[in-house]
């Protein structure tokens, strides 16, 4: 196997949502700046496992001897079946599990819907040396929200401060928030949704739901432009992944969970003993 990355790009670079970034003109069978194939994409995914379970383990060593008040809170968002399952297993399963914290945001209880909706969010964002998963996340308070009109057009738009608000919180205090919307095409997720109904140990995954989402999918991708709009600051932004192939979607996921570990650049702590002494008491027993 070749150690030749076939990256040709910054990939945080070429996803990021800037000002003027438009959804519709996004090619979600491209791989942006990935000159390689599945095979190769595939390699580069393993081996990326271990850079990224090795910053893993210092973040979180760092954070147990306060050298670090730092975490990774990454927020994935998609249409059904974009793969975000996928994500969690492939890129977020090679590393030490007690180091990741996992929350799949569903339907409000009665009493979140109590509480503003940002209420059970905080609630669930990651301590100093965790990387946090938000598998669906306040964003659907925007998105679902906005399309179904499950609340009124002024706190809508109410929200969409308030997301700001609590994420430029969140990056004060230490977090680096990766945001990330798989982009499937209608025509890709009707054909993963028909493969589900082909496979018996698939149908427990299929929503009869998911098609009436489809039939919303212009006013579901007009609610993501207007939440790129709004939301996408320099210390939170989006990127969006084109996800119709879903090796590079893993892929381009896990260069920008590096991309934010190393920035970060945790370190090991240093030892709190002399080792030497330690090193002949043990010995010695």
């Amino acid at each position: 196997m070749s150690d030749k990355s076939h990256w040709t790009g910054d990939v945080a670079e070429l996803l990021r949502v800037d000002h003027g970034f438009r959804l519709a003109e996004v090619d979600p069978a491209a791989t942006p700046g990935y000159d390689g194939h599945k095979k190769a994409g595939e390699a580069e995914l393993t081996a990326g496992a271990a850079r990224m379970d090795e910053l893993q383990e210092r973040l979180y060593a760092a954070s147990r001897s306060d050298a670090t008040h730092a975490s990774v809170l990454l927020v994935l968002q998609a249409m059904d079946s974009a793969g975000k399952g996928g994500i969690v297993r492939h890129v977020m399963g090679s590393v030490d599990p007690q180091g990741i914290a996992l929350a799949a945001f569903k339907k409000p209880t009665p009493e979140e819907l109590a509480h503003d909706f940002l209420w059970r969010i905080e609630k669930r964002t990651p301590e100093a040396g965790f990387i946090g998963v938000f598998d669906r996340s306040h964003y659907e308070d925007v998105l679902i929200g906005r399309v179904r009109e499950l609340a009124p057009a002024e706190e809508i738009e109410r929200r969409y401060g308030a997301i700001v608000d609590f994420e430029k919180r969140l990056t004060d205090a230490g977090t680096r928030i990766v945001k990330v919307m798989l982009h499937i095409s209608h025509d890709e997720q009707r054909n993963r949704l028909m493969a589900r109904l082909d496979r018996p140990d698939k149908h427990w995954k299929y929503n009869p739901g998911d098609v009436d989402e489809r039939l919303r999918w212009p006013a579901y991708m007009d609610a993501y432009q207007v939440a790129f709009d709004r939301t996408s600051t320099t210390d939170a932004p989006w990127h969006v992944v084109p996800a119709n192939h879903k090796w590079y979607a893993r892929l381009a996921v896990q260069q920008l969970l590096i991309r934010a570990l190393d920035d970060i650049d945790p370190q090991w702590p240093a030892a709190t003993f002399d080792v030497e002494t330690e090193r002949a008491r043990l010995a010695a027993s």
